[in-house]
Formats: structure tokens, C-alpha cells, sequence
């Protein structure tokens, strides 16, 4: 079941309190960035834990291949908060740079949901009383 998918069945059922929908969600993004992990391993601020060389314990490649691999999505909020998603091919043969950064928008975009709810929770007075 996806966002799109409970979104229908909400309104399929007319609830109509306050509430994020998926378009919230997107109405608060102002902006995104994608990269693989060899990407920022290759830029100018990266460090590298070992010897600070970037190449590996064995002397080999200056950067693994599987860092290529991982995929960032950086999502920048309108408020300028950022949320970060990612995305990890397990065989080098299935990596797709295009699903990649789907999947790693797609965790991306779970991490907006928490926040912009607890706003809409306060915002309707929702308080546990004692």
C-alpha cells in the first residue's frame, strides 16, 4: 500500500479532520539531491576513516566499487530543514541509478510524515491529559 493508495481510502471514507495528505508532503519540498556514496567520497570535503589516503588496507583501489552502489536523496524543506533517504544495491549487476533514486526519495519522503503530523497534532490540541 502506498501514500496515494491510503489517501484514496481516507477519502473513500470521508474523513475530513485536519490531516497531512501526500500533497503536503510535497507542497513542503523545496528542493532535492541525489548521489552515490563514491560521489561524496570523491569531493573535496570527504574523509576517509583510514590512513586518510582513501585507498584500502590492501593498497587497491583508492575507492570500493560498492560505494557506487549507494545512493543519497537529499531532500531540503521549505522551512530549510533537510531529511536525508537512501537507497542500497545488495549485486552490482541489478544497480539502476533511475530506481536508486526513486527508492532513496521514496525513505526520503517517510522521514517527512513524523514531523509535519506532530505539527498538525498541536496545531488541533492534541495533548495527553494527566
Amino acid at each position: 500500500m502506498n501514500d496515494q493508495t491510503i489517501e484514496q481510502e481516507i477519502q473513500d471514507k470521508g474523513l475530513t479532520a485536519p490531516r497531512i495528505t501526500p500533497a503536503d508532503i510535497e507542497a513542503n519540498i523545496a528542493d532535492e539531491f541525489y548521489f552515490t556514496a563514491m560521489d561524496g567520497a570523491k569531493s573535496d570535503g570527504a574523509v576517509c576513516a583510514d590512513d586518510g589516503d582513501g585507498t584500502d588496507e590492501n593498497g587497491g583501489e583508492p575507492y570500493p566499487r560498492c560505494l557506487s552502489l549507494l545512493t543519497f536523496c537529499v531532500l531540503v524543506l521549505r522551512n530549510g530543514f533537510t531529511v536525508t533517504g537512501e537507497s542500497a544495491c545488495a549485486s552490482p549487476e541489478n544497480f539502476d541509478a533511475e530506481l536508486g533514486r526513486k527508492i532513496a526519495r521514496e525513505n526520503a519522503v517517510d522521514k517527512v510524515w513524523p514531523p509535519a503530523g506532530l505539527r498538525v497534532a498541536e496545531q488541533a490540541g492534541c495533548r495527553l491529559t494527566q
